[in-house]
């Protein structure tokens, strides 16, 4: 058997006298959507944050692939956007994808990037304008425009859908539609049940540092009899 995606085995987190994460052990296989829901201070981008070896376990383990999340080459496969983008405000958007690109030894290709702009619905201008001059939601497809120009096989998104309006949301679900179609992975945080319950085959509820439901978002309706996924998640956490 292949080895799964992405393994988190049996993870402890804390901060001083704070355990933020506790004994967590999750599988996501590959060419899964996975979300990771909960409330603020939950331990969400904590865990993203082990994941991407930003920060340093306390206990566990974690594989990308089947390799140690600590060696560099296990993250080769993955693009991520953090929950708050900030790109350097001096760069234009093409400045900054052709960065992003270089950083990972792909080309630029500009016919490449106006079309995933247009995909994002964010107009082919954004790249001479300096990133100063965007908005939050700009700022937001932009990120997400070098993740997907990367083409990886992998994403890690913590709140891809932030300052995002109807229209570009609608417009990136269909991106990931197509990605996960082509047998892509994705795991992210979000917390919009709606999206979760749209776009993930699985998904685990993480609440006080400790996963208290993993399953379908069907499955999570039925267990704790809930007729929305926002009644049944109430019903976990309670």
């Amino acid at each position: 058997m292949p080895p799964p995606a992405l393994r988190f085995q049996n993870i402890s987190k804390g901060y001083g006298a704070s355990q933020i994460l506790r004994e967590i052990d999750l599988d996501i296989a590959s060419g899964e959507f996975f979300g990771l829901v909960g409330m603020n201070g939950a331990g969400k981008t904590t865990l993203i944050k082990c994941l991407l070896d930003f920060c340093a376990l306390d206990n566990g383990s974690i594989e990308i692939f089947g390799i140690s999340h600590r060696l560099t080459e296990a993250r080769q496969p993955l693009a991520f956007l953090p929950e708050r983008f900030m790109p350097p405000y001096y760069l234009t958007g093409m400045d900054f994808l052709k960065y992003m690109l270089k950083l990972q030894a792909l080309p630029y290709d500009q016919a490449k990037a106006e079309t995933m702009l247009q995909m994002l619905d964010l107009k082919s201008s954004a790249l001479t304008s300096p990133v100063r001059a965007y908005s939050k939601g700009m700022t937001q497809k932009l990120g997400l425009a070098a993740c997907f120009l990367a083409d990886k096989d992998f994403y890690v998104f913590d709140e891809p859908m932030s300052g995002l309006d109807p229209k570009a949301r609608a417009l990136l679900k269909s991106r990931l539609q197509n990605l996960h179609t082509a047998g892509r992975t994705l795991f992210f945080s979000s917390h919009a049940l709606a999206d979760v319950e749209e776009i993930c085959d699985r998904m685990a509820i993480l609440h006080e540092g400790k996963i208290r439901f993993v399953g379908s978002p069907a499955d999570c309706c039925r267990k704790f009899q809930g007729n929305t996924l926002e009644q049944a998640y109430l019903k976990c956490i309670s």
